[in-house]
């Protein structure tokens, strides 16, 4: 008998997190049907978490998703984290490279969650510090990512108006537009933001995939807009993608 089956509320609890962190925000009765739990535990669990911080109910999407306790775990573990670990020289030679600041990121639900950034020398700070967290649907790292995720997901993930956040006053503002967006970027293989997250600045970024493929994480490279003509952006995200792939390789073969 496993050591999770003498401790059926923490087993429960710990799978019920771990759900949410792959899911994003979904409602109680998908969670239990999910986990197979009875809804009377589920709705018990949800109120623990919530009174402690590591979950947040949504109450106009009746949907509950991670709560900050949960995002300052994970940021304290993104500090050591063996993905952070093993891009940390890829970055570097990627900021070597192109001579532009560069980072990694992770899908945190409608959000991306910075775990690592490399500023190239004489290079203004940027929003994308580690542990902040920005839309998905406008960072070019969070657009790589979504671009390989399935469309049920992207779905859940942007339900309705409401879940599009709006920074500078460009972007997707509705799913159809970010459907439209994400086609692009498996098109070409890449993604890219113009000014979507900071005025006169833009992005561009790959995805970093896991054994399976699936996409896991992001690696992008931002500029000053008007220092980049197109052919350099062309170049510049040639480097991402290489700096992606070549993460992906670290991470173990695919099957």
């Amino acid at each position: 008998m496993g050591r999770s089956s003498e401790v059926p509320a923490a087993d429960a609890t710990l799978r019920l997190l771990r759900h949410l962190s792959r899911t994003g925000p979904v409602p109680a009765a998908a969670l239990a049907q999910a986990l197979d739990l009875p809804r009377s535990t589920t709705y018990h669990l949800l109120a623990v978490l919530a009174e402690h911080g590591f979950v947040v109910h949504l109450p106009e999407e009746r949907r509950y998703g991670l709560g900050v306790s949960a995002f300052e775990l994970g940021s304290a573990y993104s500090r050591q984290a063996p993905l952070a670990r093993a891009a940390r020289p890829i970055l570097a030679r990627l900021v070597d490279h192109t001579g532009h600041s560069a980072h990694l990121a992770v899908l945190h639900g409608r959000e991306v969650l910075y775990v690592l950034e490399e500023r190239a020398p004489g290079r203004p700070p940027l929003v994308t510090d580690v542990g902040v967290r920005l839309p998905a649907h406008l960072t070019a790292s969070g657009r790589a990512i979504l671009a390989g995720l399935p469309s049920p997901q992207v779905r859940a993930l942007f339900p309705g108006r409401d879940a599009f956040v709006d920074r500078t006053g460009v972007g997707p503002r509705r799913l159809s537009e970010l459907r439209t967006v994400l086609t692009e970027v498996r098109g070409r293989g890449w993604a890219r933001e113009d000014g979507d997250v900071t005025p006169g600045f833009a992005s561009v970024a790959a995805a970093v995939r896991d054994h399976t493929g699936f996409p896991i994480a992001g690696i992008a490279v931002t500029f000053p807009q008007d220092d980049v003509d197109e052919e350099g952006v062309a170049r510049l995200a040639g480097a991402a993608r290489r700096a992606a792939d070549d993460l992906t390789r670290r991470l173990g073969p695919r099957p």
